[in-house]
């Protein structure tokens, strides 16, 4: 090397490179270090650019000043040209030619790289603007190297009057070089043309319109991330920075803030390649679709671990070479560059592996969400009737997070025991076969910790179990909140729900103290090892010595990391095996094979037997003609919404032939309970189909919808809550028969629509829908309204499941039980024109309601800006306890410090050791990062091998020991007492989470999506639970690490701070830029995943509706939709942490090199102390990865704080009831049942219109009332103040002349029965839902069902212990019903409030409960609201409601007679 160098450069081989000649720079130094070194950089750099694709905008405005620079890089192109040739003409008089040749020759490839690369920029995005900074900046690098060289030549050319022509031309190209040079400056600083300046590619889009030209704002800018970006930019992540920039400047708001995915990651792409891969094992399919590209990624690993290993050997070979002064200079100019370029090159690979990996993940989540998604539309109804809902959604989150995250662990199941080998070979060099004693006992640790793994794991498997019990419990109780608060049942589900908690934090609690025996059993396992392997070497007759020591600890400290890791790596793969069995048992399910259920070619249907769970139906010879009407009626459960099904397709068919006309085209279907999406009322109605105005008006009028529509204050724009709870029962009854209609099919099947609405709408739908629009189409109707049937073509009779009877409406109706008829018709024409006026006034109520609502549900999950606020980490540290998490800082203090002290009594014991000079040295053969290692490489070389006297030696052992045994305690006692503190944590926010949801009121529930409250109690805890703890572990330990590092440094070199301190500047500026976006982009996510979660479990609820109109297509693209908007924000938000690691890894790199050149020049000048430049150099190399740790252990801390945030969010801010109690009342208060109302107001939120609006009446003792009126007239409301589920604005409601707001809510509610509107179940027992709190005996639970015609059914079922599934869901919505009233009937209540109760309950069953209900309620007031007036007409008195006022009270004789009074009319129009 040497010598080349001499004869390049005409020197002595002794001093090659002279950096220093006669007073300037060595004109050789100059040429191959500031010459050729930066038009290398040059020629890298701007080849990085040549791919950079060209603009889309044509003709987009290109600046003058690219013209300048790019005519200026021609012609440094071809000034090295002249160069070369003229030094060959003049060689013998000047320098070496070679050396000129070198220089220029590569100086030409560089500008001739650079010019191509300035030409392609200038056709790129980057022509309107001034391009890359980067690139004049390297152009600039060669000028030192031209000045040095001009001096040169005025130094070395001969007296200037006889300058040789040669000389002349030599020099003019020189300062030819440097004028174009100035010109490309100039170029590059010219004023831009327009003002604006874009950062990168992407900013290209910036140029769109604000306003389009709808008037709507368009999107701010949507770059594609990555995609057409030169190599540079892929590596340094440079097309991040625009988003950076941006999340910086707090301008990343929402979704569409961030870039477009690459292509290959766009879902659609990634699911069409999935579904091509298409095999039976889900597990085959992600190989074969995803296998080859991932496996791939394992070169890159394992060049990133082999360099991993470069930098501890050229370190210790360079402390050498400074310890040696025979060793020539160019040896460490190598060792310099080789330790730049191994900790480069390694950390960009590493890099560039971790991405790649985040991108596989990304696809292999995509897939498998889409899967999901694709069965659950597919498989049978009665396949998935196995599964609940929570444990489906769980498919998609839990199990696809933990089956994506073995793409991580895969890869470190080899590259650990690789690593191991590698330590073990060099541990052998050291000490011989005494490791082996070591090894043992390590190896002997492997099974133990295998074990707690394996207890781990099954603990971790049960307590999903409770977790998906207490999701499910919790569902079902946000479901049916208005129910449960009616009922003063919230402390009975809550404790329910706290079981469950108490048994998942039980298992929790194993799991988390399992993990601190763990963490203990590692970090005391090196002491222990070490001191083995010490004992084995001298029972072997060796020698021990200081050297062996170090060396020995130093490798053992690394054969921990992959052991440790290891049981972790294969528990991750081993949880992701577990999840993918699970989602492979739900792909496995049957699907609906409508082609095998129907016939093809059949005229009529003939003997069918359907089933699903404990119900069968049998139907015999049904024929329907097509445009025929025909009527399904029976009583409740007799099978009538099944026959539905089974013609859709949804129950099994077990026998028999089902045929049905254009099976393609799907049907139109009403279910019994409407089933509504969460958006807004138009696309409720298309749902998915062109907006026809003509069709759509029609359906609106047939539907009776206009008018509500003109109301609400966004018209049909109005967005409705999730399952539309900003509407009354009614309204969705409509919206639903309404997108049945739109879909304009030629079947429709219509179950119950007319049992929500009064008469007067009923009649409207009848006859305009029905009988109106869809006159010609096939329609099946199931409806309890026998009065409506008389102009159906056919009817049929069910009973248990078989059909009865087939006939005509004459023959069957009078087998039902027909209504009591009050004949005014003619009365009705008059007072249609009144009432509609009425009707308006209603529903403002309403829909104003709905537009507060409205706003409301745009506005409520805005996630929070900036950083995670101080009180949330206040919040946290009081639910952990103040007294012990100061414990756990005092212990981490005393962990960190009984480690330095080992350390440095190590150090101590070295600088004991007799020195002696001169005694022959031998450098660390080979080794791995580690700071105990490197911190004594240096001691390596210049120890002496001197045998220490036996004394010594056990002294100094013996010390270490009791050191060691201190850390070991001080580490045990940290590891129990955060295990402890984090559970007590997730207690304490768990239960204050619960108790303020309990408490909160009834509106809140109605605005709030169920899935986003479920979110704070799935996810957000899970988080808590489990994610946090285990991330602020990291974190806390990288804190106390860092600052005994720091210590340890300034201790031995204190000049090392004047490096330290502007890094400690740089990192803060990077780490807060980087934290913003960040936390932004996290946010974001969490933001886009609700919406996945909610629209999964929306399809579901509506499955049959969505399969039996055909629409399964585009819901999958609905849902990729989603998924994609919630890609593209984890993708930023990954690529976001590799910007900023590869950034600190260059930190890194450029402190290392730094540090070694400094260390060669100190050399050179003979001033150097190799043991000081050792220590430098070996914790430069590790506080680098402890700083990236730190920051990425915060920044994650932060992000999983979001949780304890959201969490904290709802503990606090959530509106609650009144919780106070005035007045004590008597146990048997309302003993006698009197009720008054005076002067009500109520107003369901500040700035909404009263919903009642001063109403006053009286209820006697023991009277039965009616209570009727239009839908929104406020009818449910008086129930609802009654119950004080809303607080009055004004007036006040007397109870037994008791004022009920000074009564608990507790003591009211629980006096009052109810049985509200929609019926509600929840999963458990026939006795569970009759009787939570165990109050009463079976006998009296079978005498209410025996009074509720619900016995029969539920001995069938297995009696009282029977399960009812979710919801209820085993039994039909009529049978629901009847369970609620018998819940009713069991109640000692004074006061009985029916809200609509019997409205799916066939006519025969009413008129039985109705004589059970007067039987035993005859002393109790008693009041019902009721849409079917023969319900009602014996009552005492009826109270009309209208728009939010007490209308009229009087007996209903008395009001029917009245001729302008509002009942008579109502009753006329139910007539029709």
């Amino acid at each position: 090397m040497e010598e080349i160098l001499a004869d390049l450069c005409g020197t002595s081989p002794e001093d090659p490179l002279p950096v220093w000649v006669h007073g300037s720079v060595g004109h050789c130094f100059n040429q191959l270090i500031l010459n050729v070194v930066p038009h290398t950089i040059l020629a890298l750099v701007s080849a990085c650019y040549l791919g950079t694709p060209r603009s889309p905008v044509p003709g987009a405005s290109h600046r003058p000043g690219w013209k300048c620079r790019i005519a200026a890089s021609f012609v440094l192109t071809g000034l090295p040209i002249l160069d070369i040739i003229t030094a060959a003409i003049t060689q013998q008089e000047l320098g070496t030619l070679y050396l000129v040749v070198l220089a220029s020759g590569i100086a030409l490839l560089a500008w001739l790289t650079h010019s191509l690369a300035l030409l392609t920029l200038y056709r790129s995005t980057y022509g309107s603007s001034r391009g890359p900074a980067a690139m004049v900046l390297l152009a600039l690098f060669p000028v030192p190297a031209l000045i040095i060289t001009l001096v040169w030549y005025c130094q070395n050319g001969v007296a200037w009057p006889h300058l040789h022509a040669a000389h002349i031309f030599r020099l003019s190209i020189l300062c030819l070089q440097l004028a174009s040079l100035l010109i490309y400056v100039i170029g590059y600083i010219t004023p831009v043309a327009s003002r604006q300046v874009f950062c990168s590619i992407n900013d290209a889009w910036q140029r769109e319109p604000l306003i389009t030209e709808s008037g709507i704002p368009a999107p701010n800018w949507q770059g594609v991330a990555e995609d057409g970006e030169s190599w540079l930019s892929r590596f340094s992540y440079a097309w991040m920075n625009p988003l950076m920039k941006r999340g910086y400047q707090w301008m990343l708001n929402r979704p569409q803030d961030v870039y477009l995915l690459p292509r290959r990651l766009q879902a659609t792409r990634v699911c069409d390649h999935f579904y091509s891969c298409w095999q039976e094992k889900a597990a085959l399919m992600l190989h074969a679709a995803f296998g080859l590209r991932y496996y791939s990624l394992g070169l890159l690993k394992l060049a990133g671990s082999l360099l991993g290993f470069s930098g501890p050997l050229l370190l210790n070979l360079l402390v050498s070479f400074m310890e040696s002064h025979q060793e020539p200079l160019s040896h460490g100019v190598l060792y310099a560059l080789g330790l730049f370029a191994g900790s480069f090159l390694g950390a960009l690979l590493r890099n560039q592996f971790s991405y790649e990996v985040n991108k596989v993940m990304l696809t292999v989540r995509a897939a498998v969400i889409s899967a999901i998604y694709r069965k659950a539309l597919r498989v049978s109804g009665s396949s998935l009737a196995g599964f609940t809902m929570g444990e489906i959604v769980n498919f998609m989150s839990t199990d696809t997070d933990r089956l994506v995250n073995f793409c991580v662990s895969f890869h470190e199941v080899w590259s650990l025991p690789f690593q191991f080998a590698i330590t073990l070979y060099l541990l052998y060099q050291q000490v011989g076969v005494a490791f082996l004693g070591g090894l043992a006992l390590a190896l002997l640790l492997v099974p133990v910790n295998k074990v707690i793994a394996n207890r781990i794991m099954e603990n971790n498997k049960e307590m999903l179990k409770h977790k998906d019990t207490r999701v499910k419990l919790m569902t079902e109780f946000l479901c049916g909140m208005r129910v449960i608060k009616f009922y003063t049942w919230e402390r009975h589900f809550g404790a329910r729900i706290n079981a469950c908690r108490a048994k998942e934090l039980q298992k929790l609690r194993a799991i988390k103290y399992l993990d601190a025996v763990c963490v203990y059993l590692w970090a005391a396992l090196p002491v222990v090892v070490s001191i083995v392997i010490f004992i084995t070497y001298v029972l072997l007759g060796h020698q021990l010595t200081a050297t062996k020591v170090f060396t020995a600890l130093a490798l053992v400290g690394m054969l921990i990391l992959p052991l440790n890791n290891f049981p972790w790596v294969l528990n991750g793969i081993l949880d992701a095996k577990v999840s993918l069995d699970r989602i492979q048992r739900f792909l496995e399910l049957s699907d609906q094979d409508l082609h095998a259920y129907y016939t093809t070619g059949m005229e009529t249907g003939d003997e069918t037997q359907a089933g699903m769970g404990t119900l069968q139906i049998f139907i015999q010879d049904l024929a329907v003609a097509k445009g025929a009407l025909v009527g399904v009626v029976g009583k409740v459960g007799c099978g009538k919404s099944s026959l539905l099904a089974a013609i859709t397709g949804e129950l099994n068919r077990l026998g028999g032939q089902v045929y049905v006309w254009d099976l393609e085209q799907g049907f139109g279907l009403a279910t019994q309970e409407p089933w509504i999406q969460f958006t807004t009322v138009r696309e409720n109605i298309l749902f998915g189909r062109d907006y026809d105005a003509r069709l759509y008006q029609e359906v609106l009028e047939a539907c009776a919808l206009s008018d509500d529509l003109n109301i609400l204050p966004a018209g049909d724009q109005t967005e409705v809550g999730e399952n539309g709870v900003t509407l009354s029962g009614g309204q969705k009854a409509r919206i639903a028969l309404a997108r049945a209609v739109y879909q304009e099919k030629e079947i429709y099947l219509l179950d119950d629509p007319l049992a929500a609405v009064d008469a007067d709408v009923a009649n409207h739908l009848m006859q305009k829908c029905i009988l109106g629009v869809l006159k010609q189409k096939t329609r099946i109707l199931c409806t309890h309204r026998t009065e409506f049937l008389e102009k159906a073509d056919t009817l049929l009779l069910m009973d248990n499941g078989r059909i009865v009877k087939i006939g005509t409406p004459s023959e069957i109706l009078p087998l039902v039980e027909a209504t009591p008829k009050v004949n005014e018709e003619n009365k009705r024409r008059q007072n249609k024109g009144q009432y509609m006026q009425g009707q308006e006034k209603d529903m403002e109520i309403e829909a104003e309601e709905l537009g507060q609502d409205t706003c409301l549900l745009q506005r409520e999950e805005e996630k929070k800006e900036g950083a995670v606020a101080f009180q949330v980490y206040r919040a946290y540290w009081l639910a952990v306890g103040s007294c012990l998490a100061l414990s756990i800082l005092f212990s981490l203090l005393l962990m960190q410090a009984s480690g330095n002290v080992s350390v440095w009594w190590l150090s101590h014991w070295i600088s004991n050791l007799p020195q002696t000079a001169n005694i022959s040295m031998r450098p660390l053969s080979a080794s791995v990062p580690s700071p105990q290692l490197l911190l004594f490489s240096f001691v390596l070389g210049t120890a002496p091998v001197h045998p220490n006297s036996t004394l010594d030696v056990n002294f100094y052992l013996m010390v270490y020991g009791g050191i060691a045994g201190a850390n070991s305690v001080f580490t045990i006692l940290r590891a129990f007492l955060f295990a402890y503190g984090t559970i007590r944590a997730a207690t304490v926010i768990h239960s204050r989470l619960l108790q303020r949801v309990m408490k909160a009121t009834v509106t809140f529930f109605d605005i709030t999506p169920t899935g986003r409250i479920l979110n704070r109690f799935s996810s957000d805890l899970y988080c808590v639970d489990d994610s946090l703890p285990f991330m602020l572990n990291i974190f806390l330990a990288n804190v106390f690490g860092l600052l005994g590092m720091l210590v340890m440094i300034t201790y031995g070199l204190p000049w090392i701070g004047l490096i330290l301190l502007p890094l400690a500047a740089l990192y803060f500026s990077i780490q807060r830029y980087y934290r913003r976006t960040s936390r932004e982009l996290k946010r974001l996510y969490s933001l886009t995943l609700s919406p996945i979660y909610t629209h999964f479990s929306e399809t579901l609820t509506g499955l049959s509706i969505i399969r039996a109109t055909r629409a399964t297509d585009r819901f999958e693209a609905e849902n990729q939709l989603r998924l994609e908007q919630n890609q593209r924000c984890l993708f930023a938000s990954n690529t976001a942490m590799q910007w900023l690691d590869i950034r600190l890894q260059m930190i890194g790199v450029a402190v290392v090199t730094a540090i070694a050149g400094i260390a060669i020049i100190q050399h050179q000048r003979q001033l150097g102390n190799p043991g000081l430049v050792g220590l430098a150099l070996s914790y430069a190399l590790s506080v680098t990865n402890l700083l990236s740790g730190l920051i990425s252990s915060f920044t994650q801390t932060e992000t999983m704080m979001v949780s304890v945030e959201r969490a904290e969010e709802y503990s606090t801010d959530i509106p609650i009831e009144p919780q106070e109690q005035l007045v004590q009342v008597a146990p048997d208060w309302p003993s006698r049942g009197h009720v008054e109302f005076q002067q009500v107001v109520l107003t369901y939120r500040p700035g909404l219109p009263n919903a009642l609006d001063g109403v006053t009446f009286t209820i006697y003792p023991g009277e039965k009332v009616g209570i009727v009126g239009r839908t929104g007239s406020g009818k449910s409301t008086i129930f609802l103040a009654l119950f004080r589920m809303v607080e009055l604005r004004g007036g006040r409601i007397l109870l037994d002349n008791v004022d009920s707001r000074s009564v608990g809510l507790e003591s009211l509610r629980s006096k009052l029965a109810i049985i509200p509107q929609d019926p509600f179940l929840f999963s458990g027992t026939i006795r569970e839902n009759l009787d939570p709190l165990g109050r009463h005996t079976d006998a009296d639970l079978y005498q209410v069902l025996e009074q509720c015609h619900l016995q029969a059914v539920i001995t069938q079922m297995g009696g009282l212990d029977c399960e009812l599934g979710e919801r209820g869901k085993s039994l039909s919505v009529g049978q629901r019903q009847l369970v609620c009233l018998a819940r009713a009937l069991l109640t000692q209540a004074k006061v009985l409030c029916i809200d609509e109760a019997t409205a799916s309950v066939d006519q025969k069953t009413d008129q039985l409960l109705q004589q059970t209900i007067r039987q035993r309620f005859a002393d109790k007031t008693v009041l019902t609201i009721a849409h079917r007036l023969n319900t009602i007409l014996d009552s005492d008195r009826v109270l009309v409601m209208h728009a939010g006022k007490a209308a009229e009270l009087d007996s209903p004789a008395v009001l029917s007679k009245r001729e302008d009074s509002l009942f008579q009319r109502l009753l006329t129009s139910g007539q029709q």
